[in-house]
């Protein structure tokens, strides 16, 4: 009885795992085609999440420009990569007006991100190239977004992702009833990051 148990076992976990593969290949295509901003604020503290959402709004409305005409992520990147100066000096305006000393850093990052649910959309856990933005100790609650194919959230954003991701990348971020297929994916991605 024992080892029927274990073959019905084994048999259950190989089909999860064959079902799973065409996902986790559309999470990893997504991965590979997504540039994420993350901002870190210094402290939990409700100034310094204050002027992380202020460093957010004055980076955005100042770069979203740059961005149109955008075609894929590798463009995305090169014109992140001009411009950190110009985000880093965006950032420093803002915590300046704090009166606060705090460094500020923005680079581009390949970084390990849960998996995060929206009203209208999931990102799957895993690795991805991000614009980071680190203030001060940068030991507070973080705050991310899409910047390619879209910047940040919105209904034209929703348009974006639509017009710009694969039919399969789109379906697994805008899918209901889908948060086990993430949670077996983070599961897989965090043993990953760990060995990498």
């Amino acid at each position: 009885m024992k080892m029927f148990m274990k073959i019905l076992v084994s048999i259950f976990v190989i089909s999860v795992m064959f079902t799973m593969i065409p996902f986790e290949s559309t999470c990893n295509e997504l991965q590979n085609d997504v540039l994420r901003l993350h901002i870190l604020a210094n402290s939990d503290g409700v100034i310094d999440q204050q002027m992380k959402l202020k460093v957010r709004d004055e980076v955005v409305a100042e770069i979203s420009p740059l961005y149109n005409g955008v075609s894929n992520k590798e463009e995305a990147i090169a014109i992140t990569n001009n411009n950190l100066t110009l985000i880093e000096k965006v950032a420093k305006e803002v915590v300046g007006s704090y009166n606060v000393d705090y460094t500020v850093n923005a680079r581009i990052a390949h970084k390990y991100f849960d998996t995060r649910y929206y009203d209208n959309f999931t990102m799957p856990a895993g690795m991805y190239d991000t614009l980071q933005i680190t203030i001060g100790e940068a030991k507070g609650k973080n705050w991310w977004c899409v910047m390619y194919p879209t910047l940040c959230v919105g209904a034209a954003s929703e348009k974006s992702m639509k017009d710009d991701l694969s039919d399969e990348e789109y379906k697994a971020i805008t899918e209901d009833d889908i948060e086990y297929k993430f949670k077996i994916v983070e599961y897989f991605e965090k043993i990953s990051s760990f060995f990498n």
